[in-house]
This record gives structure tokens, C-alpha cells and sequence, in this order.
């Protein structure tokens, strides 16, 4: 499971959310989703850390902390849903016709 952290700043780096979290626990990986067009940081990102406790431990501190001027929105992430086929697709219509 893993830690989502919204409301970053736009200048954060890994090393700086690596830092903050490792105050709660051993930090396993950090992402840092960034724009397909622009490679500028989508203001998001996610923490994974050893133990369920840590994760929750760092959640209960850090979530509407004031961080780089900004309130952190700190949470466990959500599963990531399915968005299908990303449209344009020929459908079958093959039994419309008929």
C-alpha cells in the first residue's frame, strides 16, 4: 500500500518528500507523476514505506500540515481504476446491421 501526498509544491523533489517521511519510517520508494507535455510536476505524489504503522503514523502527522507554503492533503492512496480503452476504438456492429 502506499501514501498519496497532495497539494505539493510545484519545485518539490524526491529527496524533499524522502526527507519529510523518513522522519515516520523507512521510505521505500517515492513517485512523482509529471505531465506527458510538459514534464512540469503534476503537484501530487505518492510515498510507499516499510510498515503499515509507519504509513499510518506519518498519515495521522503529516496530513493538513503546512509544508513549502502549502496544507499537505496526506492519505493512502486509492487503487488505480481501469479507464478502458481510451476511446476512438471501432466497436463490433456487426449485430447492429443484422
Amino acid at each position: 500500500m502506499s501514501i498519496y501526498v497532495g497539494n505539493l509544491s510545484f519545485e518539490v523533489t524526491q529527496e524533499d518528500l524522502t526527507s519529510v517521511f523518513t522522519e515516520y519510517g523507512s521510505v521505500k520508494r517515492v513517485q512523482l507523476p509529471t505531465d506527458r507535455e510538459t514534464g512540469r510536476m503534476r503537484g501530487f505524489g505518492f510515498v510507499e514505506m516499510g510498515t503499515e504503522a509507519e504509513e499510518t503514523a506519518a498519515i495521522e502527522a503529516l496530513d493538513s500540515a503546512e509544508w513549502m507554503g502549502r496544507a499537505l492533503k496526506v492519505n493512502k492512496a486509492k487503487p488505480r481504476e481501469d479507464r478502458g480503452s481510451s476511446g476512438g476504438g471501432r466497436r463490433d456492429s456487426f449485430s447492429s446491421r443484422y
